[in-house]
């Protein structure tokens, strides 16, 4: 059996001796965020995808929700006190932040930005993201992640 890989959110988690547990669906062709939910058995509502946004001020968000929700844009806006935000070009992630699409995690980016996290995450003990690489993800509670990410919660999903 192959050593599990450790991703830089993972090290980061171990470095801050923070409680976590990781998945690896990489012997999958899980791809949607839906699809990994299935491959490893979890609730969608459970496991939330992080999409990176830009604002006309230039200042960038990321924004966590269901793997099963869309984001509000005007939602998000408005909980990180800006007129609008725009999902950020796939080409401009992996400069700004040190991750490629569909490995993004909140965990580990280049820079902290402010953080939202769908107020649903709350009604769960655990949360499950991107381990910050494609084919990894990680469970961790909102308490511990507070250790390691400053973030707030709020009703930004598309209902």
């Amino acid at each position: 059996m192959k050593k599990e890989e450790k991703t830089n959110v993972m090290r980061i988690l171990d470095g801050k001796k923070i409680n976590y547990k990781s998945y690896n669906y990489t012997d999958t062709d899980a791809i949607s965020g839906i699809e990994v939910a299935t491959v490893l058995n979890q609730n969608p509502n459970q496991v939330f995808k992080t999409l990176v946004t830009t604002s006309k001020s230039k200042n960038n968000y990321v924004f966590l929700v269901p793997v099963k929700e869309e984001l509000d844009l005007k939602k998000a806006a408005k909980a990180v006190g800006e007129k609008s935000v725009e999902m950020l070009k796939s080409k401009e992630l992996l400069p700004l932040t040190g991750y490629i699409h569909g490995g993004c995690s909140p965990i580990g980016m280049k820079k902290q930005f402010k953080t939202v996290i769908d107020s649903t995450a709350s009604s769960y003990d655990t949360i499950i993201f991107s381990g910050g690489k494609i084919g990894y993800q990680v469970e961790i509670s909102l308490n511990e992640l507070e250790k390691v990410l400053s973030y707030i919660l709020e009703d930004i999903a598309l209902k």
